[in-house]
């Protein structure tokens, strides 16, 4: 078990060694790792907002997500609302990057015959079990959403902090 932290720390440390700025630019920000879970009934998204916002993060990233859902709220690739999957689902995949409770989250879940469905990760995501979830704070950065007039959506805007 020890090695497997071990690794583990190495693999998220390589992770969060360095972000790529729209210009080309490239940073690095030492990570500070925080790990939850939430339980059943739990909404995904809101209580990952709730987080960062509680701890104050400004800048930080989804390294892993495990569990299953009830249900799922996924928007898909340009639609204007959510779809409902039911469940039970597994969580297949949980990635994105947020800060200050602004989020672009990306879900991927399976069903019972491991059919996925995936898209934008909207509220009504609700735990069944459990979700275990690992994020690297990047406290050298915030990370902004700024209206993007070329693609019409607030888009990602790293800041050193």
């Amino acid at each position: 078990m020890k090695d497997l932290l071990l690794i583990m720390s190495f693999l998220l440390f390589c992770l969060s060694s360095a972000l790529a700025l729209p210009s080309s630019e490239q940073t690095t920000s030492g990570g500070r790792y925080h790990a939850l879970r939430l339980n059943p009934g739990q909404d995904l998204k809101v209580e990952l907002t709730r987080y960062i916002k509680e701890h104050e993060l400004k800048a930080c990233s989804v390294v892993t997500c495990v569990g299953s859902l009830t249900e799922a709220n996924i928007r898909y690739a340009n639609e204007p609302g959510g779809s409902l999957v039911e469940g039970p689902l597994e969580i297949v995949s949980l990635s994105g990057c947020g800060g200050l409770g602004k989020w672009h989250l990306h879900l991927s879940v399976a069903d019972k015959t491991g059919s996925m469905k995936g898209g934008h990760l909207m509220d009504g995501c609700l735990v069944r079990t459990t979700a275990e979830i690992v994020l690297v704070e990047l406290p050298e950065l915030q990370f902004d959403r700024v209206h993007d007039p070329e693609s019409g959506y607030p888009e990602l805007k790293v800041n050193r902090r």
